[in-house]
């Protein structure tokens, strides 16, 4: 059984608020848009740590974390990249993959707005945690913790954090 932690969106930021979220995670994902190595290595020094490159990261990050990771997380099959589009409307390149082989959790990130739903068609649990950053439209700062265990995805939870002057 492990315990994850699920962030996207940071562009750079980083604060004790999520830490304390955090703080009883055994893995941190994070689903791109990371801002700078400097961030990627305090979040790998904090958890175990697993994360994508997002539209913002830089060559930097790009050379340490790939576009897309898939891996198996107890028995779940994990699919993680920063644009994935939405239920219905998947982006074009990552449309084959997930058609051809479905994980049993996507998750994406780029939107800032967060999302977990079941698609029905695609046969898989959506996730996009939303943005976890300060920059950015959104008038909530989010992240998800949640349990997988053996084959069971469960006790989902959600951090919302006003921003500052919405």
């Amino acid at each position: 059984m492990l315990r994850i932690g699920l962030l996207s969106d940071t562009h750079g930021h980083w604060d004790d608020s999520l830490a304390s979220f955090f703080e009883n995670c055994d893995e941190l994902w994070h689903a791109g848009d990371i801002g700078n190595l400097e961030i990627a290595d305090k979040l790998a020094s904090f958890k175990n740590f697993r994360a994508v490159y997002g539209n913002i990261d830089d060559h930097k990050l790009r050379a340490v974390y790939p576009k897309i990771q898939r891996f198996k997380c107890e028995s779940v099959d994990v699919f993680i990249t920063h644009i994935g589009g939405i239920p219905g409307k998947y982006e074009p390149t990552i449309f084959p993959i997930i058609e051809a082989n479905p994980p049993k959790i996507f998750i994406c990130g780029h939107s800032h707005i967060l999302k977990v739903m079941y698609d029905k068609k695609m046969g898989f649990l959506y996730m996009n945690p939303g943005a976890a950053g300060t920059f950015g439209f959104h008038k909530f700062r989010t992240a998800l913790r949640f349990t997988i265990d053996g084959s069971d995805i469960k006790d989902l939870e959600v951090l919302e954090i006003p921003r500052k002057g919405h």
